[in-house]
C-alpha cells in the first residue's frame, strides 16, 4: 500500500523543503497526505451510491522576509515538484509581510511520534460488496422493526484510510497513518398528520472489529425514530433540560469557538480575560486530549509540527486554558500548547483533537428519573449563538420527561439561556460518555433554561 507508507510521504515532504530552501525560501514546511476513501449507500434494499476515489497531495507554506505563501500540487513528481516549489517561493514575494510569520522555534518541534494505535489492517477487508451487505443487514432491520416504519433515507457505509507526513526546513519530520469507519441508517415513518419522521443511528470506530452489528444499528435507529411519533410542541416556560450525548457535543463545539486563540486575539468571546475564574458548574472538566490510543481525533503532533499534548481546558468549572497554535500565541504573547490543525490546501489553525467532556458520576437513567418535569433533549437544529455575549438559543427536539420518565415526543420548540448561565447551571454529568467522535460528552443536564414551545 504505497499510498500509506509514511516514510515515502515524508521523503516527499523533506524533499520540497530543502528545493524551497534552494530557490530563495528564508524556511518551509510541507505536509502530504495520501489515502482512499469508500462511500457506499443502500436505500429501500436497493445500491444508490457506490464511491471509491484515492488521492495524494502536497501542501507548502514557504517564508521569505517575513512574508509567506501557501499552495498545493497534486503532481508529486521530481520535476513537477521542483517546479511548483519555485514557483511558490516566487508567489510569496508578492505577499504583505507579517511579523509573526515564522517557523515555531526549533525547540519546540516534536522529537518523537508516539504509535497511537490509529491503523487497523482489517480495516481494508471491507470492499464495497461487504459494505453493501452491511448497508443492507442495517436498513432490513430498521425497516422490519415496526410496521410505522414507512420509508427509509436508507443506510450508509463510509470508510477513510491514510497517511500524513509533515516536514520543515528546520528539521521536524513525522508522518502517522489512520482508520476510520462509520455505518450510519436513517428510517423514515408517517405520522398521523402526514408529517414525516426521521431519525438515525450510527456506529464508527477506528477499529472494524468494534463496530456495533449492522441489524443492532438498524433497530435502535428505528426505535428513535418510531418513539418520535406525535412529537408537538409543548407550553412555554422553564424546565430543567437533559442533554443527550448525541445533543450535548453541539455545546462542546460552541464552547470550543469561544476558547479558541483566533476568537480571543480578535477580542470576539464572551470568555475574554477569564482564565482562572469560574466558567461552568464545578461538575464540569472539559479536556483537549490527542493522546488517547485509538482516539478519533487522535495525533502524534500537531499542525505546526509541535508536540501532541493532554491540555485540560476546564477544571472543576475553572477554565484553565485557551486553545492556541503557533500564530495564535504569537498575537497573544504566548506560546502555543499544540492545538494547530492543518489540511494540504490551508494554513494552520487552531482546532480540536479529542475535546470531552469527561464522565460524571450518576448513571445517566438517574438524571431522567429524578426529575418530575423537564425536557429531554435529543436533536439540536439551526444556528443561535452570539460568541461575544455569551447568549444562545436553538431549535430543538426530544421527549418531555414527566414523574421521572421520558413521556411523549416534543419538537418545533426553542431552547435559550445565557451560555455563561448554561455551564453553571450544569448540576448532574452522566457516566455514559463514549468517543465515537472527536467531540464527546456523555448526558447532562441544566438545571433551567428557557423553553419557547406554544
Amino acid at each position: 500500500m504505497a499510498s500509506y507508507a509514511t516514510d515515502e510521504l515524508k521523503r516527499v515532504a523533506e524533499r520540497a523543503c530543502s528545493w524551497a530552501k534552494k530557490h530563495g525560501a528564508d524556511a518551509a514546511e510541507a505536509l502530504v497526505q495520501g489515502g482512499a476513501e469508500l462511500s457506499v449507500k443502500v436505500r429501500m434494499g436497493e445500491p444508490e451510491l457506490v464511491q471509491e476515489a484515492s488521492s495524494r497531495a502536497l501542501g507548502l507554506r514557504v517564508f521569505r522576509e517575513r512574508r509567506t505563501a501557501l499552495t498545493y500540487t497534486s503532481d508529486l513528481s521530481d520535476a513537477a515538484l521542483e517546479k511548483f516549489v519555485a514557483e511558490s517561493v516566487e508567489l510569496a514575494k508578492l505577499a504583505e509581510p507579517d511579523e509573526l510569520n515564522e517557523l515555531p522555534p526549533h525547540d519546540q518541534l516534536a522529537t518523537a511520534v508516539p504509535d497511537l494505535e490509529l491503523w487497523d489492517d482489517e480495516a481494508l477487508s471491507i470492499d464495497a460488496k461487504a459494505a453493501i451487505e452491511r448497508c443492507k443487514k442495517g436498513e432490513a432491520a430498521a425497516r422490519g422493526f415496526s410496521p410505522k416504519v414507512t420509508n427509509s433515507e436508507g443506510a450508509t457505509y463510509s470508510r477513510v484510510v491514510g497517511a500524513s507526513a509533515f516536514a520543515s526546513s528546520d528539521g521536524f519530520a513525522g508522518g502517522f497513518r489512520g482508520t476510520y469507519q462509520s455505518l450510519v441508517v436513517e428510517p423514515i415513518c408517517d405520522d398521523a398528520d402526514g408529517k414525516k419522521r426521521n431519525g438515525f443511528w450510527w456506529t464508527a470506530d477506528r477499529y472494524l472489529s468494534k463496530l456495533e452489528d449492522a441489524e443492532e444499528v438498524g433497530r435502535e435507529a428505528a426505535r428513535r425514530t418510531v418513539a418520535k411519533l406525535g412529537a408537538e410542541k409543548i407550553a412555554t416556560g422553564q424546565l430543567p433540560v437533559v442533554f443527550d450525548p448525541e445533543s450535548g457535543r453541539a455545546l462542546l463545539r460552541l464552547l470550543f469557538s469561544v476558547i479558541s486563540g483566533g476568537a480571543i486575539y480578535r477580542k470576539s468571546s464572551y470568555l475574554l480575560d477569564r482564565e482562572g475564574t469560574s466558567v461552568a458548574s464545578k461538575l464540569v472538566t472539559i479536556v483537549d486530549d490527542p493522546l488517547i490510543a485509538r482516539g478519533p481525533g487522535s495525533r502524534p503532533y500537531d499542525g505546526d509540527g509541535l508536540a501532541s499534548r493532554k491540555n485540560t481546558v476546564v477544571e472543576a468549572g475553572v477554565l484553565k486554558t485557551y486553545l492556541l497554535d503557533v500564530y495564535s500565541a504569537r498575537k497573544l504573547g504566548r506560546q502555543s500548547n499544540g492545538c494547530a490543525g492543518r489540511g494540504v490546501g490551508g494554513a494552520p489553525h487552531v482546532t480540536t483533537s479529542n475535546f470531552i467532556l469527561q464522565n460524571g458520576t450518576t448513571p445517566a437513567a438517574e438524571i431522567v428519573s429524578s426529575i418530575d418535569r423537564g425536557l429531554y433533549v435529543t436533536d439540536m437544529m439551526g444556528f443561535g449563538f452570539n460568541a461575544v455575549t455569551g447568549d444562545f438559543s436553538r431549535g430543538a427536539g426530544g421527549f418531555l420527561i414527566e414523574n421521572g420518565k421520558l413521556g411523549r415526543a416534543v419538537t418545533e420548540i426553542t431552547v435559550s439561556a445565557n451560555f455563561n448561565d448554561l455551564l453553571h447551571d450544569i448540576d448532574a454529568v452522566g457516566d455514559d460518555l463514549d468517543l465515537r467522535s472527536s467531540t464527546a460528552c456523555p448526558t447532562f443536564r441544566v438545571a433551567k433554561m428557557m423553553i419557547a414551545g406554544k
